[in-house]
């Protein structure tokens, strides 16, 4: 699924993060310490290798809602933006902190000059966060953040399962539909 509003490309595949080689940055959906962990942050590790582990140590530990940026290392990218996203039920207010990590990885974009950003469904796995209202945060927050974008032009979400791909083409729908 791919729509254009005010100049931003919008897109939402099924695929694997780390093999998003025609984007600037990814983003990683991390662990408060930004160590190598499991699911998207163990796959970013492990295919960007050990230097971004020295890199984001110093940088730790970060709080729900925050995100940093490094380098990409041994990964097809420029860079690595990596948001610790709340645990559900336990990082409260939730939806405000996801929302958070969205609306602090565009600011960071933007402030590096990136034009490309690709996200995972942070939250979604380990973290505990109901795919659809995880899915309707994301969306939200980052169609009020498109008009304010001056050097992002494409943003992409990357989804590891089809289901996770039909909710996110689901949810985008309906708001799209709301807003027209």
């Amino acid at each position: 699924m791919r729509e254009t509003l005010h100049g931003v490309t919008l897109e939402v595949i099924q695929g694997n993060i780390v093999d998003q080689a025609d984007f600037v940055a990814i983003v990683n959906a991390a662990n408060a310490q930004l160590r190598i962990g499991g699911g998207v942050a163990g796959a970013i590790h492990r295919a960007a290798g050990p230097k971004l582990e020295e890199e984001c140590l110093p940088l730790a530990p970060i709080k729900p809602g925050q995100c940093v940026i490094t380098g990409a290392y041994n990964l097809p990218n420029q860079y690595v933006i990596h948001c610790l996203g709340p645990v559900y039920g336990v990082d409260e207010p939730s939806d405000e902190l996801l929302a958070s990590c969205y609306r602090k990885a565009l600011e960071i974009a933007e402030q590096n000059k990136i034009e490309s950003i690709a996200f995972p469904a942070i939250s979604t796995g380990y973290f505990g966060y109901p795919m659809e209202s995880a899915t309707k945060i994301a969306f939200d927050t980052i169609l009020d953040c498109i008009p304010k974008l001056k050097c992002v032009k494409r943003i992409r979400f990357v989804l590891y399962n089809r289901r996770a791909l039909d909710i996110h083409e689901k949810v985008l729908s309906d708001i799209l539909k709301k807003k027209t």
